[in-house]
């Protein structure tokens, strides 16, 4: 498979708190749904592109990213929408916690900017298929390159301009060999 070798894979390195909501997305000039997740700490769980939005949706997200990361989490939180508690129940277990709050989602809220302002010069996707490999990859790049804040070191620009310009060369060469 092509660029699977500059995948991170997310397996085990996603927190036990997620924040799960969905946006829309215009394909064939229609309006779909990107469920998204992250964790506390703004880490990547899981995308999926979604024609509905409703319970089987949120259940097939739900077990997508439970495959992806490999453990449940202990706490989810999420909008109001009415599909999220069945969909958590039956796929993640009656123990974890779920919480649905109007301000408490803003971490998700505010991680979707990264994907609209992408998007929104783009007027749209003209395929599903299309749309949902640009939003998985997309995603996946940009945790990539995600500066990880850390209170305990500070590094000087030049470094973090390095570790950067590593990380790029890195996945230049792993596209090459795919």
């Amino acid at each position: 498979m092509k660029g699977k070798a500059a995948r991170v894979s997310p397996r085990g390195q996603a927190g036990k708190s997620w924040y799960v909501d969905e946006t829309y997305i215009k394909v064939h000039g229609q309006w779909h749904y990107l469920y998204r997740a992250i964790d506390r700490e703004g880490n990547l769980v899981d995308t999926m592109l979604s024609e509905t939005r409703d319970l089987a949706a949120a259940k097939a997200f739900f077990k997508q990213a439970l495959a992806t990361v490999g453990h449940k989490p202990a706490r989810v939180t999420t909008d109001g929408h009415d599909s999220y508690p069945r969909a958590i129940r039956m796929t993640l277990g009656s123990k974890v916690e779920h919480r649905t709050n109007r301000y408490l989602n803003n971490r998700i809220e505010h991680d979707h900017r990264g994907v609209k302002q992408r998007y929104y010069p783009m007027r749209g996707f003209n395929s599903f298929a299309g749309a949902a490999r640009f939003c998985t990859v997309f995603d996946e790049v940009r945790q990539y390159f995600r500066p990880i804040p850390s209170t305990a070191s500070t590094s000087a620009l030049t470094q973090k301009r390095h570790d950067f310009c590593q990380r790029w060369a890195d996945l230049c060469a792993a596209w090459q060999i795919a």
